[in-house]
């Protein structure tokens, strides 16, 4: 087993680099503007014999993303510029010309959200991209442009020049529960719009692949490949509730385990880029562990619960809030703090400066204690210590 488990690794789901790109497509909706989205089927009983009605509806609003960047191959001759070696060595020795610098394609899908051109897609599939062509499924395409990116959800908004398109009505993923039925829509491999069912398998995985790891994902046995990232997971009411973004696979194909940025987190998100360009997060200013019963045990704790705070950054939000290290949160605004990475995702999605209610146990005691959030800079993705 320890084999096999080496073997798995994590892959980005749908954005395949490719030198003959073929687009991949998916839609996904905003519900601020629900444009021209047509109303969700009447749930009827007993089981379903058909998703048509379903997919017809969510279909028209994903599309396929082509990306392009230039990639500046190593110089492996500069002296071949100079014009003194040139004398020696003659002009058909002299290095490749500039303008021949290799293209490097992407493929992947993304979700309409606006009837106005706003797209959500992932940001792995438009990073570094310096042409961004989007497909609709009747083949319009478009120029778009980035009207923000943020890697560490791995989300990203795009903008064309279009209107009165169709759009996914965005579900509460909130609401989702393991078992539900789901659809994921995509163009995986280039082969064309396509349609895959599955369940939700889980829902609050992190997988430590996304730059910066504020991962809450549902994962789904649904099949999705490379070119499904940025594509629509939909449930049984047309409704989006996630992003696809992630396959767990040893050999970079689908084995069943698959991940989507839940819907709310990419509202959120989407609603900060279209406003600003960026997103701004919370910060509490401690470094966190998980749990164990040893240390319930040494902090006089019934049971084994919350995160253990491992440290608390001098002059931070924590720090002046009387928080101190060896305390164990519980519970953020009145609801049970269940893991690290739940804590981290909830303080990150508060607004800088807007105050919250930790609930700390200190010697065996519990206590509500109010928090003034700072601001997670934007470099402090990657530069704050683990666990922060």
């Amino acid at each position: 087993m320890r084999y096999l488990a080496l073997l798995a690794v994590f892959a980005l789901a749908a954005c395949n680099r490719d030198p003959n790109p073929r687009a991949s497509n998916v839609s996904y909706p905003i519900s601020a503007d629900r444009g021209s989205a047509a109303p969700a089927p009447a749930p009827t009983s007993g089981p379903v014999q058909s998703y048509a009605d379903i997919v017809d509806r969510a279909s028209p609003a994903v599309v396929t993303i082509r990306s392009a960047r230039r990639v500046r191959a190593p110089q492996q001759f500069p002296f071949f510029e100079d014009p003194f070696f040139r004398r020696f060595f003659g002009e058909r020795n002299s290095a490749p010309s500039r303008n021949a610098t290799p293209v490097e394609h992407a493929l992947g899908s993304g979700v309409i959200v606006t009837a106005d051109g706003h797209i959500l897609t992932n940001h792995h599939v438009i990073d570094g991209a310096e042409q961004i062509t989007v497909e609709l499924p009747n083949r319009q395409t478009y120029s778009a442009r980035v009207l923000g990116s943020d890697p560490p959800s791995d989300l990203a908004v795009l903008q064309i020049g279009a209107s009165s398109l169709p759009i996914l009505s965005l579900g509460d993923s909130d609401q989702v529960r393991v078992g539900d039925i789901c659809l994921a829509l995509g163009n995986p491999l280039g082969i064309g719009e396509t349609v895959t069912s599955g369940i939700v398998s889980a829902k609050g995985r992190a997988t430590g692949l996304s730059d910066g790891a504020f991962e809450d994902f549902l994962q789904t046995d649904a099949p999705i490949n490379q070119g499904n990232s940025g594509g629509a997971l939909i449930n049984t009411r047309a409704e989006l509730i996630g992003i696809n973004s992630q396959i767990l696979s040893p050999t970079g194909g689908n084995i069943g385990i698959g991940f989507a940025v839940p819907s709310n987190m990419a509202k959120a998100v989407m609603l900060q880029l279209v406003k600003g360009g960026k997103v701004r997060r919370g910060l509490l200013g401690v470094s966190i562990q998980p749990m164990t019963p040893e240390a319930a045990t040494n902090l006089k704790m019934k049971d084994v619960r919350g995160v253990l705070i491992a440290g608390v950054t001098a002059g931070g939000p924590a720090a002046h809030a009387g928080i101190q290290t060896g305390d164990v949160i519980v519970a953020l605004n009145g609801q049970p703090v269940n893991n690290a990475n739940e804590l981290r995702n909830r303080v990150a999605s508060a607004a800088p400066g807007s105050q919250v209610t930790v609930r700390v146990v200190h010697d065996g005691a519990e206590r509500d204690v109010n928090v003034t959030l700072a601001e997670l800079p934007s470099q402090g993705v990657e530069d704050r210590e683990p666990g922060e």
